[in-house]
């Protein structure tokens, strides 16, 4: 691990986890599409025993995951979702966590619906403000949870702030990096102690796989996270992997063009007569503006924007007028991609806490994909035109 570290962003995207095949020389690393390893004698083997535990492709994405976020231990899940999952099993009835309000639906539900009725305690705090997770620490803290941006809100944390907070008392600090990825942010070098990432965004990059991983510094913590992999058994398939270590290749020019449309689509909506507030933290308005400019390399393709007037109907009329923004939740891919939050990706989050954060009738969020700028922003201008009044 870190063998690459001096390395420029651009190279390690390329070369992280990857070795040629000892066996052939072939540059990609094989699909070991098996699920069970011949051993020479009993526990005499070559360092894999069964898939669930091991398997090589699997490996080598995870050592591709801990370079890119300058870690040490990087863990394959079947899903974002399962690897938060792992991190929340490492804690038992009474234990408490504080975590972001604005954090994607997924997550809270998760929180809410699954691991809060087995004894886990959420407290769920403005986390823009440090002050607020630290008044909120009880000595039953064990983990505090937040995202950087966050979804769909784009607010911006201040990583090493709260990590000031949480590391004197031992408190593990969980940083969702999804929205900004590696090319844009490394948590780990602000104070986290674990980096989460849905896979299946931007890491992936093609929409063609469904992922999540941890990766962490601290050989403890890893060793847990490990055992808990292993023994729930949520992990990802050989040939997902295979298609993440081949997206990951170009993940750095993919970032870059994301980077540029978003920037050039966001200065465009603030300029639109007919859309309100346009959330993207490359503003210099935007209230998290300067934390973004300190802890982020650059500020992602990533918008949500009101229409004025917050119509529903409009929204989804609008969402359903563009034609080369696909109508679709997830987000990350090379194809842009824009969705109605209050009705798809945040539905499971209660209409009052919705209405509390600020995600309105009227809020739409895109995923600004890699195709040319000029042609996102007319679908967007014919979509505009014909659902808002």
């Amino acid at each position: 691990m870190n063998e690459l570290k001096h390395l420029g962003k651009g190279t390690r995207a390329v070369h992280a986890g990857v070795e040629p095949d000892p066996s052939t020389g072939a540059i990609m690393t094989p699909i070991f599409q098996t699920s069970t390893y011949v051993q020479e004698a009993v526990g005499v083997h070559k360092g894999w025993e069964y898939s669930r535990s091991h398997n090589p492709t699997r490996a080598a994405l995870e050592s591709a995951f801990a370079e890119l976020e300058n870690g040490k231990y990087g863990l394959a899940f079947a899903s974002g979702l399962a690897a938060i999952d792992a991190v929340l099993k490492t804690l038992k009835p009474g234990d408490e966590v504080i975590a972001g309000q604005d954090l994607y639906g997924g997550t809270a539900r998760l929180f809410r619906t699954n691991h809060a009725p087995m004894g886990i305690v959420f407290h769920f705090v403005d986390t823009q403000k440090p002050e607020l997770v630290e008044s909120a620490i009880t000595d039953k803290t064990k983990l505090v949870w937040l995202e950087s941006p966050t979804n769909p809100l784009m607010q911006i944390t201040d990583i090493a702030a709260v990590a000031k907070i949480t590391k004197p008392r031992g408190i593990w600090l969980a940083v969702d990096n999804t929205f900004a990825s590696p090319m844009l942010q490394r948590p780990l070098e602000h104070g986290a102690d674990i980096v989460m990432h849905s896979v299946t965004k931007y890491l992936g990059g093609h929409s063609d796989v469904v992922m999540g991983a941890l990766i962490t510094e601290d050989e403890q913590i890893d060793a847990q996270l490990r055992t808990i992999q292993n023994n729930c058994g949520a992990i990802a398939q050989p040939f997902d992997s295979f298609l993440v270590l081949r997206g990951l290749k170009t993940l750095h020019l993919r970032i870059e063009r994301h980077c540029q449309n978003g920037r050039k689509i966001a200065h465009w909506l603030q300029s639109h007569p007919k859309i309100g507030k346009v959330y993207w933290p490359g503003f210099e308005t935007h209230p998290g503006h300067e934390v973004a400019k300190k802890q982020m390399d650059d500020f992602g393709g990533m918008i949500a924007f009101e229409i004025h007037g917050n119509n529903l109907e409009q929204a989804k009329k609008l969402v359903a007028s563009t034609q080369l923004f696909a109508l679709a939740e997830s987000l990350g891919g090379v194809e842009s991609l824009i969705e109605h939050p209050a009705a798809m990706t945040h539905a499971s989050v209660p209409a009052e806490i919705r209405a509390q954060l600020g995600i309105s009738d009227g809020f739409i969020r895109i995923s600004v994909g890699v195709e040319d700028a000029d042609d996102l922003i007319a679908d967007l201008e014919q979509a505009i035109s014909i659902a808002v009044q």
